[in-house]
C-alpha cells in the first residue's frame, strides 16, 4: 500500500461531496498533467490511501482521506468531443489520460492547513512543499502519520 495526496478545488468537488457519496466509488478524473498522469497510471494502486487536499480556495489544506478502489483506467472523457476534458489527440488505441476510482474514508475534525504543513517537523521535504502545483503526489508513511496525528488534535 502507498500513500498519496490528490488535489481538488472544493467548489468543484470537495471532501463533503465525496462523503455524501458514502461507499459509492467516485472517478478521480480531469488529470491533464503528464507527470501526475504517469503517477496515476503507473504507481497508484487499488488499496492505496489518499489525502484529499483542497486547493485554490480560501482554506487550503488536507481535509480528509479516501481509498483507491480501482486502479488506473482510461478516462473516457478524453474521447468525448462535448466534454471539457476532450483531447483530440486521444483515441481508444492511443490512450493519453487515466483516472482511478476512490471512496470516502473520513473527513478530518479540522483542516490540516498548508501553513500547518509548512512548519511541521518532518514535512520539510514533502513533495507538496517542493513541487506544489502537482495534482497527484506521493506521500511517505512518516508524512502520512504526521498529518493524521495533526488532524486529530485541537487547534
Amino acid at each position: 500500500m502507498a500513500y498519496w495526496l490528490f488535489k481538488t478545488e472544493p467548489d468543484e468537488f470537495s471532501i463533503d461531496d465525496l462523503q455524501a457519496l458514502g461507499e459509492t466509488p467516485e472517478p478521480w478524473d480531469g488529470i491533464r498533467n503528464y507527470q501526475a498522469r504517469n503517477l496515476l497510471r503507473d504507481a497508484v494502486a487499488e488499496g492505496d490511501e489518499v489525502f484529499i487536499y483542497h486547493s485554490s480556495c480560501k482554506h487550503i489544506g488536507v481535509a480528509g482521506t479516501a481509498t483507491v478502489v480501482r486502479a488506473a483506467y482510461p478516462d473516457p472523457d478524453q474521447f468525448n468531443p462535448d466534454h471539457k476534458y476532450f483531447d483530440a489527440k486521444a483515441a481508444p488505441d492511443n490512450v493519453r489520460w487515466y483516472r482511478v476510482d476512490v471512496v470516502f474514508q473520513r473527513k478530518f475534525q479540522r483542516l490540516v492547513t498548508l501553513a500547518d504543513i509548512k512548519v511541521m517537523p518532518g514535512l520539510e521535504n514533502m513533495m507538496l512543499l517542493k513541487q506544489g502545483r502537482l495534482s497527484i503526489q506521493p506521500v511517505t508513511p512518516p508524512e502520512w502519520a504526521t498529518i493524521i496525528t495533526t488532524s486529530e488534535t485541537d487547534v
